[in-house]
């Protein structure tokens, strides 16, 4: 999706599938985004078909697979793809009740706030957003002026609060503290649907609490 002088790319892959939740459940495409150069990159978000999402990582080593939170169309191919690549997930533990929900006991690597991961001599940081779920997270690169948010912010407001563990009095604060402070020119990658950016979205704050939602 795009590339920088040291090497860096981001690449999105686009897959479909349900989101199920409180007994309901949901048709939804979700943004899986590899993060790295030529030889090494992480995997943010793991949702619904492991094989387009293999396909984009090609021959590179995989660092990681980073979860922004653990709503099943976001996890349900993570263990799939931490066997094929042999690595490591990662999820806020705050979220532990929904991922036991779809995986139960298995294991996961613990993110926190300000916690980073190098990538081609990149740092890619951790920024613990709750409200959406407990332990939903960001991941923000600065030098490439690019924020992954989840489903923490979208192009027009935060992400859905109706449903258990989430708070929209909470997601304001985490986009108001941790996201909005960020550079006007940062570009939001989104968990679902098209990117904005951090300028367009911040004089919009008031309204989003007026309507709440």
């Amino acid at each position: 999706m795009s590339t920088s002088e040291s090497g860096l790319r981001i690449d999105r892959v686009v897959t479909h599938g349900i989101f199920a939740l409180d007994g309901g459940e949901w048709e939804v495409d979700n943004n899986i985004w590899v993060l790295g150069d030529d030889h090494d990159c992480y995997i943010i978000d793991a949702a619904h078909d492991a094989a387009p999402i293999i396909e984009a990582v090609g021959n590179r080593n995989v660092l990681g697979v980073l979860c922004s939170h653990a709503h099943n169309d976001h996890v349900n191919v993570a263990p799939e793809l931490a066997r094929h690549f042999d690595t490591r997930i990662f999820l806020h533990p705050g979220d532990a009740p929904l991922w036991q929900e779809t995986h139960k006991d298995l294991p996961f690597e613990e993110l926190e706030q300000d916690m980073a991961f190098a990538i081609s001599g990149s740092k890619l940081q951790v920024l613990n957003t709750p409200g959406h779920s407990p332990g939903s997270c960001a991941f923000y690169l600065p030098d490439a002026k690019v924020l992954f948010s989840g489903d923490t912010l979208f192009a027009g407001g935060p992400g859905a609060t109706g449903r258990k563990y989430s708070s929209f009095d909470t997601i304001i604060d985490s986009i108001r503290h941790k996201l909005l402070t960020l550079p006007g020119d940062t570009e939001v990658y989104t968990g679902h649907g098209d990117a904005t950016e951090i300028g367009k979205e911040a004089p919009h704050l008031q309204e989003w609490i007026a309507r709440g939602h």
